[in-house]
């Protein structure tokens, strides 16, 4: 495993990788558990989750430990969702910056694992934020498109 780099959305090229669309990931080979093995190494010493086209790549794949163990979700896609939630979030490519976001309370993912078995995860509270907010990097949208407003430098310093 091997730690990869994350792009950085205060750089103008990076920003513009991040806001592209992803590719469905077409291949379950060692390329791709590689790329989820180095992503959840990068990820886990200052985040929850990391989708692949922060460290540059691409394709429909994300990883993620709310502090459950890993969830590895590729081709994933929210087929319900249900209530509401409010709360901070922020993100390893807009490093010491947080915003306000609602997002549902809970969703349903219908995904694949690293060999392309289909599963359906439910998410809910923290760990339904984490997954929304991993699978909305592979739209191209970063959390502080959605958020309502960022929190100041005051605020960060209360929490």
């Amino acid at each position: 495993m091997a730690l990869r780099n994350i792009l950085d959305h205060n750089d103008p090229d990076s920003d513009v990788r991040l806001r592209k669309v992803s590719r469905p990931v077409t291949e379950f080979n060692e390329r791709l558990w590689t790329l989820l093995d180095d992503m959840y190494e990068t990820m886990i010493h200052d985040g929850v989750g990391l989708a692949a086209p922060q460290v540059g790549v691409l394709r429909r794949a994300v990883v993620i430990d709310v502090g459950d163990g890993k969830h590895e979700l590729v081709n994933p896609k929210i087929v319900s969702q249900e209530g509401d939630q409010y709360g901070s979030e922020g993100c390893l490519s807009i490093p010491g910056e947080y915003g306000m976001v609602h997002r549902p309370q809970k969703v349903t993912i219908q995904a694949q694992d690293r060999y392309g078995k289909p599963f359906e995860l439910t998410a809910e509270d923290f760990f339904a934020v984490a997954c929304c907010h991993e699978l909305d990097h592979l739209d191209g949208v970063l959390y502080i498109d959605k958020a309502d407003r960022m929190l100041t430098p005051e605020e960060l310093e209360e929490a």
